[in-house]
């Protein structure tokens, strides 16, 4: 009997020895955990999503440009069918294509009003595709800013309670910290996704610029090459 006894005690002081498992928490739960603060941050990540997508979409219809296109603009205007030349540009969605019909329709006066007329609708097309742009921007310097809001409401809260009630063991110290030190994190990568899509979407525009500076300067040699 004392044999028994004595193993069952010897069994429960190793199983006292033995830390036990941390305990294991999901994302959804962690997030829950940094309190009111977390719904304007989820609102500003839906915003960065959804603006990004638009513009993303927006941005690459506005860069498809047929490889042909001007090939066929330089014919049809060195063979004299200016009309079919219009109606190709015309009828072709995209930034350079809005630009060659505008200086199409110029055709005949100075090349610095050609040029002129065709920068003008270059500046308005790299409106268009920049539009909204600036919000991700926001996004990406507001985020952060809320997610430390949310860390000193959190830690005012935590120490308030502590001198409350005079419990200032460790373990609520550590706890009341990591679930405060939430918002900070999620604040900074919702910031740091607006912020590389913002990037991203600068750079698709650059490129599609440089795209239609090389065909406004393609079709001002078009003009011109009669002439030489």
């Amino acid at each position: 009997m004392f044999y028994f006894l004595q193993t069952d005690t010897l069994q429960k002081v190793a199983a006292a020895a033995v830390p036990a498992a941390p305990e294991k928490i999901s994302m959804w739960s962690l997030l829950e955990k940094g309190g009111w603060i977390m719904y304007p941050l989820y609102l500003l990540l839906v915003i960065a999503i959804f603006v990004f997508v638009e513009r993303l979409l927006a941005i690459r219809r506005a860069s498809r440009i047929e490889g042909n296109f001007m090939s066929i603009i330089r014919d049809n205007i060195m063979t004299g069918n200016v009309a079919a030349a219009r109606n190709l540009a015309r009828n072709t969605n995209n930034p350079v294509a809005r630009m060659i019909d505008k200086g199409i329709q110029r055709i005949g006066k100075p090349i610095d009003a050609i040029e002129k007329s065709m920068e003008n609708v270059g500046k308005l097309e790299m409106y268009n595709m920049e539009r909204n742009l600036n919000i991700l921007s926001l996004v990406a310097g507001i985020a952060p800013m809320f997610g430390f809001l949310g860390t000193i409401v959190g830690m005012v809260q935590l120490f308030y309670g502590i001198a409350s009630t005079g419990e200032y063991t460790l373990n609520t110290i550590a706890g009341g910290i990591y679930t405060k030190m939430i918002t900070s994190a999620t604040g900074l990568i919702i910031g740091l996704i607006a912020y590389v899509g913002h990037n991203y979407l600068s750079t698709q525009i650059d490129k599609t610029a440089n795209k239609m500076e090389a065909s406004s300067a393609e079709f001002i040699d078009i003009l011109q090459e009669p002439t030489r």
